[in-house]
């Protein structure tokens, strides 16, 4: 969560989680997890608050500084407080209680392996992470592949969205990886993708988009159609049109292989992908949908982000930082730091609703109200801590130990019991100081659930309708749960099983004709003719 780095091999895979509620679902059980990473370029000189909660939004600020104040994050095996500076040379050890979000069950499909030319083409299913990112892990398809089938190493070539399911050519060797991404930056391969977009697509002839596309935010992943862009060319045919559901299913044939091409450029023609949680929602980009682009002329205008009105009466948390000055992701200016161009009012306006309507969802407000009162503190319980090693053997995305030195923290005990937690120390390791990594963390005392992980707070929503969802959620959340609306080690909100529909967008790579042959999947369900689902 906190940084994209390297893992210790230490770290087994977790327990599957119990059966979901809703079936179609896979799941696994919540887990600590630890991560570590040099510092970059970009964050020297700046406050290690500012650096998580500018550059990354997995979790809200609040988490954030709570996660600093419990001592998880160290560096340089110090414990790291929300106003540290990050330095040259630093080296940042963090540990978080890792929530995968549960995606579809539906398994990944080899299609084709040829040991001898060290490939494999596989189907991956829509909901999956192609890479370890944000909160998934063990749930993407590097790791599926890795422990479920067997492969001792895989090199990805082409990289599928996590919502697209579709064919993916993976290497065996790092050789065959490297001469099939070639082959795919040079345009040597034709990609052929289906696609189920809104409204009724022109039938008689091919439509082709050329417009340059552009990342204007990296930690939301949007894409817009901008002059400063890169080139972008889509070719579009349909295949077939539903008047009962208003959707046309379309072959669509990228040209280029840019971030969101054939999302964005049917959002340009009026025709979204029918199921698109990003660019085809009208409380982003209003009852146009973004058709024809945006205005892109640059504007220094910024405003910090506004929860919903019925949100505010929840928000118990303090919002500044050491100096009491708002951090840039509280203030807005951070919005179009990582954009290679200034924005315009509307690409703000855009990126602002995007990141309110994601903090809407994951409910932070419910979360800041119970953790700001429990004020509990984060004791990763089972988990291996190793000794950091000296400056001069220390690897740049290398192991955040030597090997030898090993510590591990027991789980605590339960009440009643006169056994006391205790950390088990190796005989040929040296015990962790009070100046080494985690320390903060007292493994002598005792875990105990917070009884205000299982209090419901009121359905605050505008509307009696939305009330009754969240009640409806709540009852949902504590059935499968046990009774729990919180998580009772990091106190985060638990969330309903989600229809496995909604994990995924009708996008799907159904053809590629390579120098190795011609591979393809089976049409999705989603492109049959008359085809229904469940839209709220």
């Amino acid at each position: 969560m906190l940084l994209a780095a390297m893992a210790p091999d230490a770290v087994p895979a977790p327990a599957p989680a119990p059966e979901p509620t809703r079936p179609g679902l896979r799941k696994i059980a919540p887990y600590w997890y630890p991560y570590t990473t040099m510092a970059k370029s970009r964050w020297l000189n700046r406050e290690i608050l500012e650096i998580v909660s500018t550059e990354f939004r997995d979790r809200s600020v609040e988490y954030y500084r709570y996660a600093l104040e419990s001592g998880v994050t160290t560096i340089n095996g110090k414990i790291a407080k929300a106003d540290t500076i990050v330095r040259n040379g630093d080296r940042i050890e963090n540990i978080v209680h890792r929530h995968e979000p549960p995606v579809a069950s539906k398994p990944v499909k080899i299609l084709h392996e040829d040991r001898e030319r060290e490939f494999i083409v596989i189907d991956k299913p829509g909901s999956i992470p192609v890479h370890a990112t944000g909160r998934y892990f063990y749930l993407s398809l590097v790791e599926i592949l890795q422990r479920e089938f067997g492969y001792p190493k895989v090199y990805t070539v082409n990289r599928l969205d996590r919502l697209t399911s579709g064919l993916m050519i993976i290497g065996l060797s790092s050789p065959r990886a490297h001469a099939l991404s070639q082959e795919f930056v040079q345009g040597g391969v034709k990609k052929e993708y289906v696609a189920r977009c809104s409204g009724e697509f022109p039938a008689e002839e091919e439509v082709v988009v050329d417009r340059p596309l552009l990342t204007v935010d990296r930690q939301m992943g949007l894409n817009i159609v901008h002059p400063e862009g890169k080139l972008a060319k889509t070719v579009f045919k349909r295949l077939n049109y539903d008047r009962s559901t208003n959707t046309s299913v379309l072959l669509c044939r990228p040209l280029t292989g840019r971030s969101h091409q054939i999302r964005v450029h049917l959002q340009y023609l009026g025709h979204p992908i029918a199921n698109d949680p990003v660019y085809s929602e009208s409380k982003i980009w209003g009852p146009n949908l973004g058709k024809g682009g945006i205005d892109t002329t640059p504007s220094h205008e910024r405003a910090p982000p506004v929860p919903p009105p019925h949100l505010l009466a929840t928000d118990t948390a303090t919002s500044t930082n050491a100096s009491s000055q708002p951090l840039p992701r509280e203030s807005g200016k951070d919005i179009g730091m990582g954009s290679p161009v200034p924005l315009s009012v509307d690409a703000v306006g855009i990126i602002t609703r995007l990141r309110n309507m994601k903090d809407e969802n994951e409910d932070w407000s419910r979360w800041r109200d119970v953790v700001f009162k429990a004020k509990g503190r984060l004791h990763p319980k089972g988990m291996p801590h190793q000794k950091l090693p000296p400056q001069n053997r220390r690897k740049r995305g290398g192991p955040a130990w030597t090997e030898g030195e090993s510590v591990t923290y027991v789980a605590g005990s339960s009440p009643g019991k006169e056994e006391t937690p205790r950390p088990q120390v190796a005989d040929d390791a040296a015990p962790l100081t009070d100046e080494e990594a985690l320390a903060i963390l007292d493994p002598a005392s005792p875990f105990a659930e917070n009884p205000l992980v299982r209090v419901a707070p009121a359905p605050d929503a505008p509307t009696e309708i939305g009330r009754a969802k969240q009640a409806a959620a709540q009852i949902a959340v504590q059935e499968e749960n046990d009774g729990a609306l919180y998580c009772n080690e990091c106190y985060l909100p638990l969330h309903p099983d989600p229809p496995p529909e909604r994990l995924y967008i009708f996008l799907h790579a159904l053809r590629y004709t390579t120098s190795l042959g011609v591979f393809e999947t089976d049409m999705p369900e989603w492109a049959a003719q008359g085809w229904q689902w469940e839209r709220t």
